[in-house]
Parts: C-alpha cells; sequence; structure tokens
C-alpha cells in the first residue's frame, strides 16, 4: 500500500490533484490589505478552475525524509487532461528517466533504463484517487471540503507570485492513515495553487512545485499514451 500511494502522489499531486499551476505574472501584484475567509479563497479558485481543460508545466517534486535528514529531488514536465476522465502523464528528466502515465483506473510506469513497465489496477481505490486529483486539477470546492478540513494560513510570496496559503485536514481515515495534513499556496491572480506540501503520518514530506505553465492548449492525443517500446516487459504490480 506504501509503494502504490506513492506511485498516486507523483502522478497525481494535483490532487489536489489536483490538482495546481498556473502562469506566472511579470510583475508581483500588491498584496491584500485585508484578510480572505476560507469560503472567498474557495469560491475564487472554484470559478477560476471550472473551465480548465488542459496543463503542461515543468515541475519539481522535492522529497524530504525527516529521520535521517535525507532530501531528493525529481524534476520533469507534467501534461494534464480533463474530459470525460481525468488523464496525467509526468516525463521525468532528472535525477533519471521513467515516465509515469495515469489512465481511467490504471497506473503506468515506464522506466527505460531496465526497459521494464509497471503496471498498477487502481480501480479499487478509485475514491482515494479523486481525493488527491481534487486538489488542484479543476477543482470541485464543494468536494474538497467534504474530504478535508480548509483553514486559512495567510499570505506569502512566492518567487513572482503572492499567494493565500491553506491547509487542508483529511477527514476520512483512508487518507489520514496516509496524509497528516496538506498545505497549498494559492495564487491570488489566477486562483490556482503553485505549490503544495504533502505531510506523511510519519513526519517526512513531499513538496511540489510548478513553473512554465500552459494552461487549455491542444495537446495532441499521443501524449497520454504510454509509448513504451514493444520489447519492454510488463510487470503487473500488487
Amino acid at each position: 500500500m506504501r509503494n502504490l500511494f506513492k506511485i498516486w502522489m507523483r502522478v497525481l499531486l494535483t490532487g489536489v490533484m489536483t490538482l495546481a499551476l498556473v502562469p506566472h505574472a511579470s510583475a508581483r501584484k500588491s498584496k491584500h490589505h485585508t484578510d480572505l475567509t476560507v469560503s472567498q479563497i474557495l469560491a475564487h479558485m472554484n470559478a477560476q478552475s471550472k473551465s480548465l481543460k488542459t496543463i503542461s508545466a515543468k515541475l519539481e517534486y522535492t522529497k524530504v525524509t525527516v529521520l535521517v535528514d535525507d532530501k531528493s529531488t525529481e524534476s520533469g514536465q507534467l501534461y494534464f487532461r480533463r474530459g470525460k476522465t481525468t488523464d496525467i502523464r509526468i516525463d521525468f528528466d532528472k535525477p533519471e528517466r521513467k515516465t509515469i502515465l495515469f489512465k481511467k483506473n490504471n497506473g503506468y510506469i515506464w522506466l527505460p533504463n531496465i526497459n521494464q513497465v509497471q503496471e498498477y489496477n487502481l480501480q479499487q481505490k478509485s475514491e482515494l484517487v479523486q481525493q488527491f486529483l481534487l486538489l488542484g486539477f479543476g477543482t470541485d470546492t464543494n468536494e474538497l471540503k467534504k474530504n478535508y478540513n480548509p483553514k486559512y494560513l495567510g499570505e506569502e510570496d512566492l518567487d513572482d507570485d503572492t499567494t493565500v496559503q491553506l491547509e487542508l485536514v483529511p477527514l476520512k481515515g483512508n487518507v489520514t492513515a496516509q496524509i497528516a495534513k496538506i498545505q497549498i499556496w494559492v495564487s491570488e491572480e489566477s486562483w490556482l495553487p503553485v505549490q503544495q506540501k504533502f505531510y506523511e503520518a510519519g513526519g517526512d514530506y513531499l513538496i511540489a512545485r510548478y513553473s512554465k505553465v500552459g494552461r487549455d492548449l491542444q495537446l495532441p492525443a499521443s501524449i497520454f499514451n504510454l509509448n513504451a517500446p514493444s520489447s519492454a516487459k510488463h510487470v503487473q504490480m500488487n
């Protein structure tokens, strides 16, 4: 379960998910001088995300293991498409090449260095997967409130964005067993998240950052195919 959860996190950080991506402004806009309520923030997010169809973005994931003071970083390109189903592809290029694809109720990891495709059937975990998808990719904030207790933490500058910071505490046991809380930094210009921080129950955490974002581009359908060579060995994972 732990290994499978890590796959979901890499594929769906999104969530929450979502979900999670915003073009950076050329200059930072003035900060708000009055606090916003959680309801106001969620209303802004909901209004801006309803029309979201596709995303292309550079991304960087940093995983921190607190007990041994270890930090590792992966970077690459993310593609997102929302239609009848939600499809996500991540092409990592550093520190090593690999592709992660989430399509319908299936997850795939293509490892070119060993010419192997790992396959995951996520149908039995579809509810949990959908909760992470809610965290940023076309978030329905009414559904978000059913699954998390949101709290406003204040404003913070991130690069060229002025953001509001939300804390999300999971309400359902199948999530709390894996994630203690989530912090999301939401752009005050686009009202979409630009950074997410996932705290695992044991204290470790994962940070997702996004840049060079293109929204609602015409992405070729072939992007959401794995495109592994026919010689690749396919392994069904538990």
